[in-house]
This record gives structure tokens, C-alpha cells and sequence, in this order.
């Protein structure tokens, strides 16, 4: 019982922690939101939107899949406690980082002109892509030193890291939209990716000192991780590559304004969701990747961390779903209240994604790469094909139905898949708390309904009252989260 209320514990504490990282970020995030929405416009928000996602597709397209199948080598060695074998396998990632870093600048400067048409049904963009290649090199070297710093178990230096960059990107893009406006959007891009990958250098190497070296040798160890990162690359390019499908089809059927309205709210709905997913890739993935077989430990990893993630953002889901027509114009201006519908429904997926989430990391934490890719795949052949249908029979409603579609597709896929590969099984706790808390959840999007102010809004207060009790019922059961909180705030008193 002790390891087991530890284990809650654990993954609780990191939840916290970067939840409250992300909780700051999204207060920066949201303030550099709104400003940018107020200077730029959805127009102008949706071609960010499009240059972010084309530059991210060619990014996925040449790193190789580095930043995750590095987690899953550096691992081993940093378990095992094998210096030298540390040392040499941040070698050999950053050898690879470098090349991949000038293979991706290379391609996006040579597909440039065929990233214009792709994108774009208006005007010459070939000038802007070109501009932008070296944030495709930044972005490789970047995230080979954040897999270092995730698979050594930095956490307190990733979050540092998270709250810089995000206090850096305020202080950095806003100044430019005001002066230079749509003008400031490749700069602004580019200035970004530089300050995360010096943020990530600086922290990493600090820890292991750069000695970088291209020798044939040295890259030829590192075929096997390229080998299996292709894999998690292929799945990247295959989720960029649908984030870009659905935003070009936008541009295309509708306008960049309809690019700007997407983007906008899905942005906003899944970075409020961060708070809860944020440990996922810092502290949870790793972690599962220290398990060295499959079996009930195995498992229970898993489980636990879906039943942390339901309970902890069930009343979030309640409170947001329900303040949404108070936090959307105080968030953006007036010319994104067309997304409120949008957004309401899109909270439904979210739910399915605590649950999903956790699984999603089980074929990476195993090395079984080829199973990720087959996983995502699926979800974004799903993902595109439900938003084209739901936009083009009911607009922007019509995209947020069919988010919420698609993460119940990909939940359904995901157990089935999972539990014959890597035989995992559900617990009886997080079925339980399903049955106790989507009815919740549920209820709440139906309420948003209520045409009558005074009733919306005491039937949102009282379901959010009734999911946050439940919730901290449970987890003071399982972690006895009153009594430490309390116990650290009277020895800080006595201090």
C-alpha cells in the first residue's frame, strides 16, 4: 500500500510541478494570444498558424525522429548508471542532431516553391519559406538536447527552460506584430526557435560539454537509434502532415480567416489541457521506459497516471467548458465568438485524451516503433478525413464534432491495439472513475445549451462543484494530499 499510495504521489508531485509551469505558461501564452489576435486578426493568426505547420511538417519530415528514440537509448545508459556510456551516447545523438539540423535546412530551401503551392491558393510565399529554413535547423538542434536533458531526468532545468521560452516569446514577438505586423511573422518565428535552442544548449551543455565530432565511425553507431526513430519521424511527418492538410483545406474551401478561427481555438482548448499533459513527455515517458518488462508494473504505470490525469482535469473541463463565453472575448476580441461552439464541443475530446495519452506512450517506452506509427497514422487519416466531412456540412461546428469523434476512434483503436501487442489491460479504478466522471462531463456540455443566464450558470457552478469533490475525495484517499499540503504549510509558517 505505501509503494502504491508513493506511486500516486509521484506522479501527482510532477504533474504539479509542470502543470504549474504550464499554468504560468498559459497565463504568458494567453496575454501573447490576445495580443496577437488584437494586432494580427484571424487572418493574420491563421497565417502563422500555416507557416508554423508547413515549417513543423518539414521538421518532422528530416530530424529523423531523434528527439524520441534518443529519449529511449540515453535511458538505458543513465538507469544502469553507465558514465561512459552516457557521455558517448550524447556524442553520438549530437553528431546525428547536426545533421539532421543542415539536412532539414536543405530541403526546405529546395521545396520551398512547392511549399508555396501547397500552402497557398494566393500570392508568392517562396521568399518566406526560404527565410524560414534555418528555424527547421534550430528546431533539430533543439530537440536533440531536449531528449538529453528528458532522459537524464533534468525535470527542474526543462522547466526552467518552458518558463523562459515562454516569458522570452512574449517579450520577443509582441514588440514585432505592433511595429511591423503580418511583416513580423517569419522574424518572430525565427527569433523563437533561436532563444529555445539556446535556452536548451545552455542547460545541457552545462551538464555534458560539447564534443561534437562526424567521424564515420561515430555515425555508424548511431544507425540503430536512426533506425528506430524513423519510425516515430514517419508518425510525426503523418501529424504534421495532417495538421497542414486540414489548414491548407481551410485556406482552400473557405479562407485564411476560417485558418485563423481553427487554429485559434484548438490552440487555446488543447494548451489549457497542457496543464494536466505536460508531465507526460517530461517525467511520465521516461519513466515507463526505465520498466524493463512488460507485466502488472508495467501496467500499473500506465493506469495510474490515466487515473491522476481523469481526476485532476475533469473539474478543469467543467470550469472551462462553462466559463468559455466569458473567457473567449477576454481571451482574443470579438471577431473569435464564432469559435464558442467550436471550442465547447472540442472539451469533449480532451477527456478522451487523459486516457489516451498515457497508451499512447506505451510502444515508445518499448521501442516498438513501428506500432506508434501504425497508431497514429490511423488517428490522422481519421482526424482528416472527420473535420473536412464536419466542416463542409456544418462549418467550424462541424471541425469541433469531429475532434471529439476522432478521440473516441482513437481511444477504441489505441486499448484494442494495445492490449493484444503489449497485453494491457484497464483497471478496474480507471473504469470506475469513467463511470463516474464523463456523465459529469457530459452534463456540462449539455448545459451549455441553457438559454437562461441565471440557470448556465448554476448548473455549471454546481457540476464543478460536484467533479472537483469527487476528485479530491479520491485522490486524498490515494495520496493523502490534504495532510502534506497542510504539513508543508505549517512548517513554512514555523520557518
Amino acid at each position: 500500500m505505501e509503494e502504491k499510495d508513493d506511486r500516486y504521489s509521484h506522479i501527482l508531485k510532477y504533474t504539479g510541478i509542470f502543470g504549474g509551469v504550464q499554468g504560468l505558461g498559459i497565463l504568458v501564452g494567453l496575454v501573447r494570444t490576445k495580443l496577437v489576435a488584437w494586432l494580427l486578426g484571424p487572418e493574420g493568426y491563421g497565417l502563422v498558424s500555416l507557416f508554423n505547420s508547413t515549417i513543423k511538417t518539414v521538421s518532422d519530415s528530416t530530424n529523423l525522429g531523434l528527439s524520441m528514440s534518443a529519449v529511449h537509448e540515453i535511458s538505458d545508459a543513465y538507469e544502469k548508471e553507465d558514465g561512459a556510456r552516457l557521455e558517448h551516447t550524447v556524442k553520438v545523438i549530437r553528431s546525428w542532431s547536426l545533421l539532421t539540423a543542415l539536412l532539414g535546412m536543405m530541403v526546405c530551401l529546395v521545396l520551398s516553391p512547392l511549399l508555396n503551392r501547397w500552402t497557398f491558393n494566393w500570392g508568392d510565399h517562396t521568399l518566406h519559406f526560404v527565410l524560414l529554413s534555418p528555424v527547421v535547423a534550430l528546431m533539430a538542434i533543439t530537440g536533440g538536447e531536449m531528449a538529453v536533458l528528458k532522459a537524464t531526468r533534468q525535470l527542474r532545468h526543462l522547466a526552467a527552460i518552458s518558463i523562459y521560452a515562454m516569458l522570452g516569446s512574449l517579450i520577443i514577438t509582441v514588440p514585432l506584430y505592433y511595429f511591423w505586423r503580418e511583416a513580423a511573422i517569419v522574424p518572430s518565428l525565427f527569433a523563437v526557435a533561436l532563444l529555445q535552442m539556446l535556452l536548451a544548449i545552455g542547460y545541457s551543455y552545462r551538464l555534458y560539454p560539447l564534443r561534437l565530432s562526424l567521424r564515420r565511425s561515430l555515425l555508424s553507431e548511431g544507425l540503430g537509434m536512426v533506425w528506430l526513430g524513423i519510425a516515430f519521424a514517419v508518425a510525426g511527418i503523418m501529424g504534421s502532415g495532417a495538421e497542414l492538410i486540414i489548414r491548407a483545406y481551410l485556406n482552400n474551401a473557405d479562407s485564411l480567416d476560417a485558418v485563423g478561427l481553427y487554429s485559434f481555438g484548438y490552440m487555446m482548448t488543447m494548451t489549457y489541457a497542457g496543464m494536466v499533459f505536460s508531465a507526460m513527455d517530461t517525467e511520465y515517458f521516461p519513466r515507463l521506459s526505465a520498466i524493463p518488462n512488460l507485466g502488472q508494473r508495467f501496467n500499473d504505470a500506465v493506469n495510474s497516471q490515466i487515473e491522476v490525469c481523469l481526476l485532476l482535469i475533469t473539474p478543469m473541463l467543467v470550469a472551462f467548458m462553462t466559463g468559455l463565453p466569458i473567457l473567449l472575448p477576454l481571451l482574443s476580441s470579438g471577431k473569435f465568438i464564432p469559435i464558442l461552439g467550436m471550442m465547447q464541443v472540442m472539451v469533449l475530446a480532451i477527456f478522451m485524451r487523459a486516457i489516451e495519452f498515457p497508451l499512447s506512450y506505451i510502444p515508445l517506452a518499448r521501442g516498438a516503433s513501428w506500432s506508434y506509427m501504425l497508431m497514429e497514422g490511423c488517428y490522422d487519416i481519421a482526424i482528416v478525413v472527420l473535420v473536412i466531412f464536419g466542416f463542409s456540412h456544418w462549418g467550424l461546428l462541424g471541425t469541433g464534432i469531429a475532434v471529439a469523434v476522432a478521440a473516441v476512434f482513437d481511444f477504441l483503436i489505441l486499448y484494442f491495439y494495445m492490449h493484444w501487442r503489449f497485453q494491457y489491460r484497464l483497471s478496474s479504478n480507471v473504469v470506475q472513475y469513467v463511470a463516474i466522471l464523463l456523465p459529469i462531463v457530459l452534463l456540462s456540455y449539455a448545459s451549455t445549451h441553457i438559454t437562461t443566464p441565471w440557470l448556465y450558470w448554476t448548473t455549471g457552478f454546481i457540476l464543478f462543484i460536484i467533479s472537483a469533490t469527487i476528485s479530491i475525495r479520491i485522490l486524498q484517499k490515494k495520496t493523502h494530499i490534504v495532510e502534506n499540503l497542510l504539513k508543508r504549510i505549517r512548517n513554512k509558517w514555523r520557518k
